[in-house]
């Protein structure tokens, strides 16, 4: 079997899994250990790590907290050389940790944007590229990078998280062309919407909605493929979300003010941030 159509099992190594201390990363994490693989999972809250590492105890599999900031380049290059050399090796990356921050174009925040990307953009190269570097030495590895369909087109309160997740669909497109010629194998997931705690604030209708264990559940079957590249979800919305993005922009705008209620919102005027000009 070719490589590039690697599919990584317990014996392999470990899954690390980023953004495990809820939602998707949660469940995905005990997903796994149902199946057996030690999961070494990452996210900031250490006490929330540990809950999920009692949660798995009698479970065929473990799971083995690595807590910390994704954005920390130096710690997280830290956590992959201790995998490494304590459960065997990373066969399997997902790297899930990501933010919402919904943002109202007429009154956004910079912060906002630049913390969505550090997070979600930075946040996954900062375990992706120690990764690789430890895959190549072994020509073999699985790499699954958690975007979204939020990343397909632009949607109401989006620009920032959306920005973020179109840019990981492109480095996981671009990245297939090298690492392929490395034997390490790379799929791009990309779920609609998940019940969790950060869709909950979403101000507009949620077609399709599934919940965490629902997500997981696609992943893992996804991930199992021989030689699926994007693991898409659920897959209705999905085919919906890919039409309306090969519509004419009058079209495309339409239907999804509609669809969404933008719509229906009532013009705002605000007034500008700016500070006043001096007089001359």
């Amino acid at each position: 079997m070719p490589q590039t159509q690697f599919v990584a099992h317990p014996t392999h190594g470990a899954a690390w899994i980023t953004g495990a201390s809820s939602g998707i990363g949660y469940a995905l994490s005990l997903a796994l250990a149902k199946e057996g693989w030690r999961v070494a999972a990452t996210a900031r809250s250490k006490d929330a790590l540990e809950g999920l590492s009692a949660a798995a105890r009698d479970l065929p599999g473990e799971i083995v907290a690595y807590p910390g900031d994704v954005t920390d380049t130096s710690l997280m290059a830290e956590h992959c050389r201790s995998i490494e050399r304590d459960l065997g090796g990373v066969a399997l990356l997902v790297a899930n940790a990501g933010i919402y921050l919904p943002q109202d174009g007429l009154d956004a925040d910079v912060d906002a944007f630049r913390k969505s990307f550090d997070v979600n953009l930075m946040g996954t190269v900062n375990v992706l590229l120690p990764a690789i570097e430890a895959m190549k030495l072994r020509s073999r590895g699985q790499i699954a990078i958690v975007s979204s369909v939020a990343g397909y087109s632009g949607l109401p309160t989006s620009a920032a998280y959306g920005a973020s997740k179109a840019g990981l669909i492109n480095m996981a497109e671009s990245l297939k062309f090298d690492l392929d010629r490395a034997g390490i194998r790379i799929q791009l997931v990309n779920p609609g919407f998940v019940d969790t705690p950060a869709t909950k604030s979403n101000p507009f209708p949620m077609p399709h909605l599934i919940t965490r264990e629902e997500a997981a559940g696609e992943i893992i079957k996804g991930l199992q493929h021989p030689w699926k590249f994007e693991i898409a979800f659920p897959g209705a919305f999905v085919r919906q979300l890919k039409v309306l993005r090969m519509l004419p922009y009058r079209a495309y705008f339409a239907l999804v003010s509609r669809s969404t209620g933008w719509n229906k919102k009532k013009r705002t005027r605000l007034e500008s941030k700016r500070p006043a000009e001096e007089p001359a």
